[in-house]
């Protein structure tokens, strides 16, 4: 019978300055050819893929960046070709762009005030774009309205001014929702990554997941909760969301950010910081043992963090290549019910740029999960008056191929998993299968006292 325990453990091996990974040339055009395949496959004769700053994942994925602070659209013909459609200032990044391009010049995309002379059109602009001859246009934004009625397919999440355009440049084209091309969980270009892409990923995971313990390290009564926030800040990198460094009762006055509530003894505290490839998260009390708990939620250990904590164990421990995201979803169920636990969203759910990719894991999904998958423990519990239990991590599913591949081509990044993986199965006593890379560093590491550094839950079989 399995037991968990809370036992003294050494915390986990953190990596400082891991260089970043560029992507290949080759990689850049797999990805062109993944998506142009999905294509044919759809009968579609152009995409039209969005992008604004926070939903810039996919027209990323072709062109290496986001367009920043203005809209902009890449539109891409079943031929290969493709063309910008930019604002005033990304104009300069499409000499850059990692794909063969031509740039299309469209104000509206720009900022309040700036100039928005232009003699044509954007109507006129997008038929110059290549929408003239178009019969088939996929729309790609960042939602697939799964769960939404029949005609989810005439759904768009973009902005209707675009729409609307679009509408007019190629009156004699039929418009389709076509995120799934890039997203759907059965069959989307983005939800696999090769070697190259686990190691630019990973540079993210490791980050997020670095400075989450040297943020646990440093909470201490009488610090503020902007202190703890610096240190989820990165290397300069941007984060994929909002950071969290909340202690006591979160959200006080709207508040989403850091402020400068101090900490407490005996307080709840949430921290959350995410980057590109990896996001980690932890809710634990402000506590050195549960002596130090209020008589009301003195029995958090085993009402909340132990339950808790043996559904991420058996997440990780049965997450396997091949397994249907409807069983990995009965599986949570049944070892912690979401009746008594009050989770809602998906038990996890795929990464990328973006925090949250899509998920293959729900009630009852056929999608299977695949090797190149790139997973976050996303579990999230909820019993009236006690804090949260919080391990979020990323793990990638990869089979023998495409570990020989890391192994060989990426030796330091094969290190640091081999590294990880001994340490989550000989001090947590969490069995991965062999298929599982933890690209987190805290993967499994639960410390329910943030004021015990050397206290963590164990489990034994």
């Amino acid at each position: 019978m399995a037991v968990i325990t809370l036992s003294s453990v050494p915390q986990p091996t953190l990596w400082h300055d891991v260089p970043s990974v560029t992507l290949s040339d080759e990689t850049l055009q797999q990805r062109k050819a993944k998506v142009l395949s999905r294509m044919v496959q759809q009968g579609l004769d152009t995409l039209v893929i969005y992008a604004d700053k926070e939903h810039g994942g996919n027209f990323e994925y072709l062109t290496g960046f986001i367009p920043r602070f203005e809209e902009a659209l890449l539109i891409l013909q079943q031929t290969g070709e493709a063309a910008l459609v930019l604002g005033n200032e990304n104009l300069k990044l499409a000499a850059h762009a990692r794909l063969a391009n031509r740039v299309i010049h469209a104000p509206w995309f720009s900022l309040p005030n700036q100039p928005m002379d232009n003699q044509h059109s954007f109507p006129e602009l997008l038929r110059e774009a290549g929408l003239s001859g178009a019969n088939t246009v996929g729309l790609a934004g960042w939602k697939l309205f799964t769960g939404a009625r029949d005609d989810n397919l005439q759904m768009f999440d973009l902005p209707a001014f675009i729409v609307d355009a679009l509408r007019l440049a190629a009156p004699q084209a039929q418009l389709r929702n076509a995120t799934g091309i890039f997203i759907s969980p059965e069959s989307g270009a983005r939800i696999t990554n090769n070697a190259n892409e686990l190691a630019h990923y990973e540079y993210g995971a490791n980050l997020a997941s670095t400075a989450m313990l040297t943020a646990l390290n440093a909470i201490a009564p009488g610090k503020t909760e902007k202190q703890i926030g610096a240190l989820l800040a990165a290397e300069g990198q941007a984060n994929n969301v909002v950071m969290i460094a909340a202690t006591g009762e979160r959200f006080a006055d709207a508040r989403l950010y850091p402020g400068d509530k101090i900490i407490q003894r005996g307080d709840k505290f949430s921290l959350t910081t995410g980057y590109k490839g990896g996001l980690s998260s932890r809710a634990a009390y402000v506590v050195a043992d549960e002596n130090e708990l209020t008589p009301a939620v003195a029995d958090y250990l085993e009402v909340v963090a132990k339950p808790y904590f043996n559904a991420v164990v058996s997440w990780l421990q049965h997450l396997r290549i091949g397994l249907r995201g409807g069983e990995m979803y009965d599986l949570v169920e049944r070892v912690l019910p979401k009746a008594d636990y009050h989770w809602h969203l998906n038990p996890g759910h795929l990464v990328a740029d973006e925090e949250w990719l899509c998920s293959p894991i729900g009630p009852n999904s056929a999608a299977t999960l695949q090797s190149g998958m790139l997973l976050q423990i996303d579990i999230i519990p909820s019993r009236a008056g006690y804090a949260g239990a919080s391990i979020e991590d990323t793990v990638a599913l990869a089979d023998e191929a495409l570990r020989h591949e890391i192994q060989t081509a990426w030796p330091a990044l094969w290190q640091r998993i081999c590294t990880r993986r001994a340490y989550i199965q000989t001090q947590l006593g969490i069995r991965l299968p062999e298929q599982v890379l933890p690209l987190s560093n805290t993967v499994g590491y639960l410390r329910p006292w943030l004021l015990n550094q050397s206290l963590a839950l164990i489990f034994t079989e």
